[in-house]
């Protein structure tokens, strides 16, 4: 066991470097390439974006039918199973472009913005995109070959960057927006498919169809109330209040999503398949989570910190002035996505150990309150800026509800997931309160950003050093292995 367990070891970490490349390479750039396009485009073009991409988001949802975690957590598949995937994601995303197309007139006559019915019709077609490549992504998940997914990633990053900016340089508008979009899956596919030496088989059977969604029906549930939920506020922003309400909400949350997912999904994604291997060696499974919510933590919290800490003068650097009243929204996210490594790492242990039964579960249970605290805040408070405060009040209350099973199913409590945490927010919160002062300097934009980070990562670093962070340790430990990892790779 021992052997096995260094190997699988070895080969996370190698993954997980190139995870994070991937991770890090597409967010730098399509950061860059998003401040680009705010800067040349109003915020009512992302907030019409943001409507469209809320209906064919779910569709992606419903072409995945979360048979593509299937097949990664499944402890043995062959060419049947992942042909029998292609097949039934093709079809179902062939369906659901021709409803979009239809249906495209029905939704912008209720949003009034007949401009967008094109584009909208257009957004259709990631859905067909998307079905293509999802055995792929699914097949190099579950061989730990992050190298290829990191390829795809770069590449399209790029390539749609170029394209979306020169769009909308030359007055494209919303239309630059769909460019954007359409070429960065399109290319994702075509490279990710070079790479990933399989082709669907004209073979589809519905025993294996029966079997796989056994296990995804409850994650495609999931993964539609969970999208609903998180799109709800933008259907409700753009009906109830306006496209440019819901263009400044949408750029709020973009940039701390953006940096929360750069972090903490390089982390789990790697962590479902590792733990999807040592499913019957609890203990150990146990030791994998606890690592991945450490080092999640450790560099998540201080990120949104800083991040709420210069967000003001880094929005009107980056953005200009029309996009301050986008501030509030963007230091509310950073706390929603503080939160994100609790959530997610035991979600995914939940997905890792095959127990898709209680994540179903507990996304009803969230799913329930987080929708009451919204359409109070909309229709009862009347307040855009409520609702955003609403799902910092759902994040908060999710930590409990999604620490329940995994005490159940892995024996890792809240109580001790609290501890394992707690270090990174008190030492971000002393390391903001050190460099807070800096802002009131009145120094340029730029040099109140650039002294602030460095002040608070010199503050955070040292503080961790000082007091003998384990997750600092471990984390330095982590990088000389993955360098070693990739060394020996190549």
């Amino acid at each position: 066991m021992s052997l096995v367990n260094d190997a699988l070891k070895k080969a996370t970490l190698s993954s997980l470097a190139w995870k994070i490349f991937e991770r890090g390479g597409s967010a730098l750039v399509s950061l860059l390439v998003q401040i680009i396009m705010a800067r040349l485009l109003a915020p009512e073009y992302f907030g019409a974006l943001a409507i469209m991409l809320v209906l064919v988001n779910m569709g992606n949802i419903i072409v995945q039918s979360g048979l593509n975690t299937a097949l990664v957590q499944a402890p043995r598949i062959d060419d049947g199973d992942c042909s029998t995937v292609f097949w039934l994601s093709l079809g179902i995303s062939l369906v659901l472009c021709a409803v979009v197309f239809v249906c495209a007139p029905l939704v912008v006559e209720f949003y009034s913005m007949p401009e967008i019915v094109w584009p909208f019709r257009a957004l259709g077609l990631l859905l067909i995109v998307n079905s293509f490549n999802a055995v792929q992504v699914a097949i190099v998940q579950r061989a730990l070959e992050f190298k290829k997914v990191f390829n795809a990633t770069i590449v399209s990053v790029f390539v749609s960057g170029v394209l979306g900016v020169g769009c909308a340089v030359s007055g494209w508008g919303l239309w630059s927006l769909v460019v954007q979009q359409l070429s960065c899956q399109f290319a994702n596919c075509v490279v990710l498919a070079l790479q990933v030496r399989w082709v669907p088989q004209f073979e589809f059977s519905f025993a294996r169809a029966k079997a796989l969604f056994s296990f995804g029906w409850r994650l495609l549930v999931s993964g539609l109330l969970d999208q609903g939920y998180q799109s709800l506020s933008d259907l409700v922003i753009g009906k109830q209040f306006s496209a440019s309400s819901l263009g400044l909400v949408s750029q709020g949350k973009k940039y701390p999503q953006t940096i929360g997912s750069l972090l903490d999904g390089a982390i789990q994604p790697v962590m479902l398949s590792a733990v999807s291997r040592v499913q019957s060696d609890v203990s150990y499974a146990k030791r994998i989570v606890r690592r991945a919510l450490k080092t999640s933590t450790f560099l998540v919290v201080p990120s949104m910190a800083l991040f709420a800490l210069v967000a003001e003068p880094l929005v009107r650097l980056l953005l200009g002035e029309r996009w301050l009243p986008c501030v509030p929204f963007l230091q509310m996210y950073c706390f929603v996505y503080a939160l994100l490594p609790i959530h997610t790492t035991n979600l995914q242990t939940l997905n890792g150990m095959g127990r898709s039964d209680l994540f179903l579960k507990l996304e009803l249970v969230k799913k329930a309150y987080g929708v009451a605290i919204l359409l109070f805040a909309a229709f009862v408070l009347g307040d855009v800026y409520a609702m955003v405060a609403g799902y910092v009040l759902s994040g908060i209350v999710s930590t409990f509800v999604n620490t329940w099973p995994s005490k159940r199913v892995l024996g890792y409590s809240y109580g001790e997931q609290l501890r394992d945490m707690a270090p990174a927010f008190a030492l971000a919160a002393a390391s903001a309160a050190v460099a807070w002062p800096i802002g009131l300097l009145a120094l340029p934009d730029a040099a109140t950003v650039a002294l602030q980070a460095a002040v608070m990562a010199g503050a955070y670093m040292g503080l961790s050093k000082a007091l003998k962070v384990e997750a600092m340790a471990y984390l330095l430990s982590t990088v000389k292995e993955m360098v070693s990892a990739r060394r020996d790779a190549s």
